[in-house]
């Protein structure tokens, strides 16, 4: 089953220094059966897409940690995905969301997404608003609407050490 991981960087960093990622609560998101139920239509392709933007606003709830920590925290979404056997569907959690046991090897990553730098503003902006956004709050959701217009950049996992050094991190 292909997964999608909700990330940040220092999540990126363990994976290169360790060689492997540890979902936080053991939470990724996937095409399960409950996604493909929820949509009318849409193809494989397409309703992985779905899963992966869920991943990615899952990402924004870890940043905004993150920045509540760390003024300086990197404001960039981070998605890691991956091919694995050890996830099931948690539909009582959400359409996408699987939960993960044990940890994903660097051999199992497919791709890594990441924000390029335009994205920043926008996506520190959504993860300060995250948890309003999740309560129902329209402007925060409009808030997060602008991060998510960003496209995440796609990464092979080979790249991630030459990235990380490029951007000095």
């Amino acid at each position: 089953m292909r997964i999608y991981i909700p990330a940040t960087l220092p999540m990126l960093r363990r994976l290169v220094a360790d060689g492997v990622v540890d979902p936080l609560g053991g939470t990724a998101f996937a095409l399960t059966p409950s996604l493909r139920e929820a949509y009318a239509s849409g193809d494989t392709e397409e309703l992985e897409y779905v899963a992966m933007r869920d991943a990615a606003r899952a990402s924004l709830r870890l940043l905004s940690i993150e920045l509540d920590r760390e003024e300086e925290a990197w404001p960039r979404r981070v998605v890691i995905a991956a091919d694995t056997d050890m996830a099931e569907a948690r539909p009582d959690l959400d359409d996408a969301a699987v939960r993960v046991t044990g940890s994903i090897p660097r051999s199992a990553i497919a791709s890594v997404h990441i924000d390029d730098p335009e994205a920043e503003y926008a996506v520190k902006q959504a993860a300060a608003s995250v948890d309003a956004a999740d309560l129902g709050d329209l402007d925060a959701e409009f808030i997060i609407g602008e991060a998510e217009d960003y496209e995440l950049a796609w990464y092979d996992p080979t790249e991630l050490p030459f990235l990380l050094d490029l951007l000095d991190l």
